[in-house]
């Protein structure tokens, strides 16, 4: 993959089309290179984080695919569709970098067959004209609603692991991740100002999006990763797998800045009461999700 760092995007526009705010995007330098992969102590591996890293290599490296998606749903937007491009390459170089911690880590580990097999058994709606949102402001807060998702798993995933190189590359991508929420975040704006979708409308497709974090992406990128050969995918037992693992990373404070960048994202207070409470109770669906899960896994 070639260097996208180092670039300044500047683009113009409140409205697609018309003169107004400026917005600007510069993506971040970093490169595998600047990994301190000396650093790496085989000692400190998590077997099921190797597990749950095995499977978020195949996603972050599918990013390309999501590109194609936005330039379709915004093909005239020629303000927002090279930032697509930029951010795909971004979510690819993710997927490198934590391909090659997972060799690292577990040198049998085949990060290109994996992601062939990931490739042959989930695709995305790639022929399609419009947003499945039914808008493209609704589109761009489905995107921040990702972004808000990976951003806090990323953070989760570095505070549980205490091997040097993981967490470095954790606090990269984290921060990536939250540089993509401001951009779709941004560009969300000047849909909205011509697109009309409410807060309620904003919040009932964040909540949607956030039904789709159990979809069937994640239990086939944990299923190409990380089953053995000749297995056969089942999605409730992969998804079970993969998912127990991952809720068992968060803490509150992971999920109160998840909580904070949904809200802003829907237009409505970041911090305080609202923000306190579905703090709260997402934790506690998340623990009581996570004993259902682990019942499911442990059965499996």
């Amino acid at each position: 993959m070639g260097r996208v760092g180092g670039k300044r995007c500047a683009v113009g526009g409140g409205r697609p089309g018309s003169a107004g705010l400026v917005t600007v995007w510069e993506m971040k330098s970093w490169t595998l290179d600047d990994i301190a992969w000396d650093r790496f102590d085989p000692g400190k591996v998590d077997s099921d984080i190797l597990k749950l890293v095995k499977a978020a290599a195949l996603v972050e490296r599918n990013g390309l695919d999501y590109a194609t998606y936005l330039n379709n749903v915004f093909g005239d937007d020629g303000e927002f569709r090279p930032l697509a491009d930029a951010w795909a390459a971004e979510e690819v170089r993710h997927g490198e970098v934590l391909g090659r911690w997972a060799r690292l880590a577990d040198p049998a580990f085949d990060f290109d067959s994996a992601f062939a097999t990931f490739r042959a058994n989930y695709t995305l709606p790639l022929d399609v004209r419009e947003s499945v949102r039914g808008s493209r402001a609704g589109e761009l807060m489905a995107r921040c609603m990702v972004e808000t998702g990976t951003s806090s798993y990323y953070a989760a995933l570095r505070d549980s692991t205490d091997e040097p190189v993981l967490r470095q590359i954790c606090q990269y991508v984290a921060a990536d991740e939250l540089r993509h929420y401001k951009l779709f975040y941004t560009h969300m704006g000047r849909y909205l100002a011509t697109e009309g979708l409410g807060r309620w409308a904003r919040l009932r497709i964040g909540v949607g999006r956030l039904r789709e974090a159990e979809d069937d992406e994640l239990a086939q990128a944990y299923f190409a990763a990380n089953a053995g050969s000749g297995a056969r995918y089942d999605r409730q037992i992969y998804s079970a797998a993969y998912l127990a693992r991952a809720y068992r990373l968060y803490r509150p404070g992971h999920l109160q800045r998840a909580v904070a960048m949904a809200l802003k994202a829907a237009g409505l207070p970041a911090n305080g009461r609202m923000n306190d409470w579905l703090t709260r109770w997402g934790y506690r669906f998340l623990r009581n999700r996570l004993t259902k899960l682990e019942r499911v896994a442990a059965a499996a």
